[in-house]
């Protein structure tokens, strides 16, 4: 005689094909809950704010509030000490495959032994804060870690295609690994940007034209230490080990190069200052290898429509620009557009360029 396994409701119902949870609706759930929204999804979502959770719901951003038991994927997008509870919690009530979007993973990915679940990481972001920076269109053409740890293959396969779906580029990376690198593009960096306003904030005590003159390279630098500074709490606590020996080697490099500076070494100073300038050329793009490309710096006057200018003359010519960005001068009232693009296409950009009375400077790229 054979014996039934015990009913479980949630494991037994039927899964629908779009049917998704956002458990936290910040600037990333918020996106996420949209995003999916576009793709025909139908979205649940919930917070601990229960204003946000109603405001979420009259701006459309969300369907229902509440978990859907029957949903076939939930995001989590909670502060990083609250992840791995909701993530638990999730697993429990839920028979879908569950994913976050927390910038530490290795705490979370160890805590969490579940097939149904994979760690996730879009690398993407806005100024803005909250539901007022929530945007569809967020994840288009960014990356997306995600850190399976004992995730299944099909809730990878599901999840990836979910990712892939909103726009994002899929890449695997172990979650001790993810966190290393994290720390030096994106968590030393804010502390950094932070010091910096630091050091800047107490000059201007005695100096106090110093912050009204600040322009260029320190505003565009230590743009992001406006972000949120609570979330940063968690991620410094998380990511301790990986954030300390980054900052050490910062520590290590800048003092080496107070060196340089400090003995007048004008070679050794000329050789970083051309290494870090062709790694920086050299940044990866979302598209072809870099030989390919070419990079065009255009001076222009730093006020709007300059950009909008030579944007639209690349359009007209047919011209596309895989990476944009304005780099503003340190004096004066001009900037330069810095553009990639195809190398096939440069001669014709530039000429386009000559003929508006722009003076472009062409560099293709080598790898």
């Amino acid at each position: 005689m054979s014996v039934s396994p015990q009913a479980n409701p949630v494991r037994d119902r039927i899964v629908p094909a779009k049917v998704a949870n956002v458990v936290g609706l910040g600037l990333i759930g918020g996106s996420v809950a949209l995003a999916l929204q576009e793709r025909g999804w139908s979205v649940w979502g919930s917070d601990l704010d229960a204003s946000r959770q109603t405001a979420a719901l009259e701006r459309g951003v969300i369907h229902e509030v509440g978990t859907n038991v029957d949903a076939s994927i939930s995001f989590v997008a909670t502060p990083a000490d609250e992840s791995e509870q909701t993530v638990n919690d999730l697993l429990k009530s839920t028979r879908g495959v569950v994913t976050d979007v927390g910038s530490v993973k290795s705490r979370l990915v160890s805590a969490v032994a579940s097939s149904r679940f994979v760690g996730g990481h879009p690398m993407a972001g806005s100024e803005l804060d909250g539901l007022d920076g929530a945007d569809s269109s967020m994840f288009e053409g960014a990356i997306w870690v995600l850190t399976p740890g004992t995730s299944s293959d099909d809730t990878f396969a599901t999840v990836a295609a979910v990712v892939n779906t909103l726009g994002a580029e899929v890449v695997v990376l172990p979650a001790d690994r993810h966190d290393d690198l994290v720390a030096v593009i994106s968590h030393v960096p804010h502390l950094t940007a932070a010091t910096l306003m630091g050091l800047a904030e107490s000059r201007s005590e005695e100096h106090v034209a110093l912050l009204k003159l600040a322009a260029g390279g320190f505003r565009d630098m230590t743009r992001i230490a406006g972000g949120r500074p609570e979330i940063w709490l968690d991620i410094c606590s998380q990511n301790q080990t990986a954030i300390v020996h980054a900052l050490s080697e910062l520590i290590d490099g800048l003092t080496s190069m107070r060196d340089v500076v400090e003995h007048g070494d004008r070679n050794e100073l000329l050789e970083r200052l051309s290494r870090a300038r062709r790694a920086r050329m050299n940044l990866p793009s979302r598209v072809g290898p870099s030989t390919e490309l070419t990079e065009v710096r255009i001076p222009i006057p730093d006020r709007p429509g300059g950009a909008a200018e030579v944007l639209t003359l690349a359009g007209e010519l047919g011209v596309n620009a895989y990476d944009f960005e304005v780099v503003h001068s340190a004096e004066g009232d001009r900037g330069v557009i810095v553009l990639l693009i195809e190398t096939a296409h440069a001669e014709l950009f530039r000429g386009g360029l000559l003929a508006r009375n722009f003076k472009p400077a062409l560099q293709r790229l080598s790898s």
